[in-house]
C-alpha cells in the first residue's frame, strides 16, 4: 500500500536525519523533496500546498524534545500532519436510530460499490452483531442484482429481490418495509453507477436520497484513480449530503493520492478502506495508522487487532503446550500455521504492518512466498496420510511420488515443503528455549537492516517483545 509514496518520502526524510539541528535551509530542501513526492503520488494540489505549508510552519522554530534528535522531530511533525490531512481519528457509522438504519452506497461504475456493500454487510454482521439486509437499486447494469444476491449468500445477510423493470425509488421503499417486517437492524442500498458524472445520474440519486433519507450516505471511490478520485468525490458531495467515503482497491494503490486528497477536498471523513477482493478485506480507516504505514513506521495496532480477531486461540494454546512439553512441530501444525497466516492476509500483509519492513513485503511479493504457494503447500500436506503428517521422516521416495500425484505437484515441490518444515521446526525449538524469542527478533531486526529497511532503534516495538 502506497509503496512509491513511502519510498519517496523515506528518501526525502533521510537527508534531514543526520543533521545536527533543524534550520530553515535544510527544512526548505527537504520540503521540496516532500512536495515532489506528494505530486508524484497524484495528491490534489490544494492538499499538497496546505500540507507543506503546515509542516514548514511547525518545523521552523519548533522546539526539539529532549528525547528526539532533529531528524526524529521532523518525522514526528510530518507524521502528525499526514494524520491531520486524512482526518484526526476513525469515524464509525452512525447506526443509533430506530431500525432499520439505512446505508446508501454511491459512486461511479467500476469503483466497487456492490462488492463494498457485501464487505460492509459482513463487517457489521461479524463485528457489530447486526442483522443486515441488502438490496440493489441498480436497474441499468446487467446482472448487478444477481451479483449482490450471490454476495449476500456468501456473507450470510438477508437479500431483498428486485427487478430491472422497477423504479429505484419503488425498490428502495419496498426494501425498507421488508427490513422492518424481518427485523433487520441495517438496510444497505446499492445504487447504480455511471461511467462519468452526468445530470441524469445526479438527479436520480438525489431523488432516491430524498425518498429514503438514509442515516449514512457513503461515497465509494477507487483509490487507484488518485486526484480524479478527489474531484469525483467533490462532485458527489456537492449533489448529496455525504456522510463519509470508502476507499476501494487500496491494496493496489502504489501512490496514495486519493487517501491524502479526499478529506481535504470534501471535508468528509474516510470511514473504510478496501484491501482486496475477498469479502473480509475491509478495514476501518484510522488516519494515524495509515500515516504510520506511509512513513514505514508500521501499524502494530492493526496487526494486533487482526491477530486477536482471526487467530484460533485454542489451536495456538494447544501448539504452545505441545512445544513446551518437548513434542515436535509436525506437518499438521505447519499446515495450521499456514492457514492462520493466510487468515491474516498472508505474509506480505503482515510485513506491511511491521516497522521498517515495507521493503521486505515487496521482496515477499516477488518471491515464491505468495498466496499461490501457500495453497500449494496446503494441498501437499492434505495429500499425506495422518502418519506422514505426524512423522515426516517416514516419507520416502515412493510416498513422495504418491503425494505429488495426489496434490497435482512435482516431487521437487514436496521436497521443498519438507525442507521448509525442517527449518520451521528448528525455529520453533529456538523460540521455546529460554530467551529464544528475543534472540530471534533481534536477528530479524539485523536481517531487515541488512536489506536496507531495518528496525527502529532498539529493535522491535515493546508490544512485540
Amino acid at each position: 500500500m502506497f509503496d512509491s509514496l513511502t519510498d519517496r518520502l523515506g528518501g526525502a526524510l533521510k537527508s534531514i536525519t543526520g543533521q545536527a539541528k533543524l534550520t530553515e535551509e535544510n527544512i526548505k530542501d527537504t520540503m521540496r523533496e516532500v512536495r515532489m513526492a506528494l505530486l508524484e503520488a497524484d495528491v490534489a494540489l490544494p492538499a499538497v500546498k496546505a500540507f507543506t505549508d503546515r509542516v514548514k510552519e511547525r518545523a521552523i522554530g519548533s522546539e526539539v524534545m529532549t528525547s528526539l534528535n532533529p531528524g526524529q522531530a521532523f518525522l514526528k511533525i510530518v507524521n502528525d500532519e499526514l494524520r491531520d490531512v486524512m482526518g484526526e481519528a476513525n469515524e464509525g457509522l452512525n447506526l443509533a436510530v430506530q431500525p432499520p438504519a439505512i446505508i446508501m452506497m454511491a459512486g461511479l461504475q467500476g469503483a466497487g460499490k456492490t462488492t463494498t456493500a457485501a464487505k460492509l454487510a459482513r463487517f457489521l454482521k461479524e463485528r457489530d452483531k447486526k442483522k443486515v439486509m441488502m438490496v440493489s437499486a441498480d436497474v441499468y447494469r446487467p446482472a448487478a442484482i444477481k451479483q449482490l444476491e450471490t454476495l449476500s449468500e456468501e456473507v450470510g445477510s438477508l437479500f431483498f429481490p428486485s427487478d430491472t423493470s422497477q423504479k429505484p425509488i419503488d425498490i428502495a421503499k419496498a426494501a425498507i418495509e421488508a427490513a422492518k417486517t424481518q427485523f433487520a437492524d441495517v438496510l444497505i442500498v446499492d445504487t447504480a453507477g455511471r461511467l462519468a458524472i452526468d445530470e441524469e445520474m445526479m438527479g436520480e440519486i438525489k431523488d432516491l436520497h430524498a425518498a429514503i433519507s438514509p442515516q449514512e450516505t457513503l461515497f465509494v471511490v477507487d483509490a487507484m484513480t488518485g486526484q480524479d478520485a478527489a474531484n469525483t468525490a467533490k462532485a458527489f458531495n456537492d449533489a448529496l449530503p455525504l456522510t463519509g467515503v470508502v476507499l476501494t482497491k487500496a491494496d493496489g494503490d502504489a501512490r496514495g493520492g486519493a487517501a491524502l486528497s479526499v478529506r481535504h477536498v470534501t471535508g468528509k471523513p474516510i470511514k473504510f478502506m478496501g484491501m482486496g477482493e475477498k469479502t473480509e478485506a475491509l478495514e476501518p480507516f484510522h488516519p494515524e495508522r495509515v500515516a504510520s504505514r506511509i512513513l514505514d513506521l508500521g501499524d502494530i495496532m492493526t496487526l494486533v487487532e487482526d491477530a486477536e480477531r482471526k487467530i484460533d486461540k485454542k489451536k495456538a494454546d494447544k501448539l504452545t503446550q505441545k512445544l513446551k512439553s518437548g513434542k515436535g512441530f509436525d506437518l499438521e501444525d505447519f499446515r495450521d500455521q499456514l492457514r492462520q497466516m493466510n487468515n491474516m492476509g498472508g505474509i506480505t500483509s503482515m510485513l506491511d504492518k511491521l516497522p521498517g519492513m515495507s521493503g521486505m513485503g515487496n521482496m515477499a511479493k516477488q518471491t515464491d512466498a505468495a498466496e499461490g504457494q501457500f495453497k500449494q503447500m496446503d494441498s501437499i500436506i492434505c495429500s499425506m496420510t495422518a502418519l506422514e503428517r505426524h512423522f515426516p521422516d517416514k516419507i520416502n521416495g515412493s510416498r513422495k511420488k504418491r503425494i505429488a500425484k495426489g496434490s497435482g505437484t512435482q516431487i521437487q515441490d514436496v521436497n521443498r515443503l519438507l525442507k521448509q518444515h525442517k527449518q520451521m521446526q528448528k525455529m520453533m525449538k529456538k523460540m521455546t528455549a529460554k530467551g529464544g524469542m528475543k534472540k530471534m527478533m533481534r536477528a530479524m531486526g539485523g536481517m531487515a537492516g541488512a536489506g536496507g529497511g531495518g528496525m527502529p532503534p532498539g529493535g522491535m516495538p515493546p508490544m512485540m517483545r
